[in-house]
């Protein structure tokens, strides 16, 4: 049997955004406001939407609700837009990034296996009709390495190698090194 619980959840979400918080780091704040095409967020943008999205789900769950509906999640939305939109620098994108990722960490390792395993129920015609909220928080490090993929290939197009590849690069060439001098 696996067992993956909250603790473990927690771990996982910690090591994705501290690389979300490094490439935050590594791209320079004159480059935030820099969209790859019309229409996309910039840089910035999608930082700051990352670093606000946690919220809701931390609360919708904290809350103990057993169903969204619509109106609900329209007026998350909201509340996250003017969250997100607060944020337009470097400085409190980053600060924003550590506080809430440590604080969605943190509350995610104090939940049960119980409490994970309760379904919420969705509005008539979406598909499945339930999910667990074991499923609904994991989906916010899903959310979070979707958008964190999109700015690694911005990074490229920056002209910034991003730092998970240049460390994967690092040990391949490590590996590579050790091997011809063995033999």
């Amino acid at each position: 049997m696996i067992s993956y619980n909250a603790k473990d959840m927690a771990r996982s979400f910690r090591t994705v955004r501290a690389n979300t918080i490094k490439l935050a780091e590594e791209i320079p704040e004159e480059k935030y406001n820099f969209r790859p095409a019309e229409g996309t967020r910039s840089v910035g943008e999608t930082l700051a939407h990352i670093a606000v999205t946690s919220s809701w789900p931390k609360s919708f769950h904290s809350e103990g609700h057993t169903s969204v509906n619509f109106p609900m999640f329209a007026a998350a939305l909201a509340a996250l837009t003017e969250k997100q939109n607060a944020l337009t620098t470097k400085e409190q994108i980053l600060d924003a990034l550590r506080s809430g990722g440590d604080e969605f960490a943190s509350w995610l390792e104090g939940l049960s296996d119980g409490f994970l395993s309760e379904n919420i129920q969705f509005p008539p015609g979406l598909e499945p009709p339930t999910k667990s909220r074991f499923e609904m928080l994991l989906s916010v490090k899903e959310h979070e390495m979707h958008h964190r993929a999109q700015l690694m290939t911005i990074q490229r197009m920056l002209g910034v190698v991003p730092h998970l590849t240049r460390n994967m690069e690092a040990r391949r060439a490590e590996i590579m090194a050790q091997q011809q001098a063995a033999g």
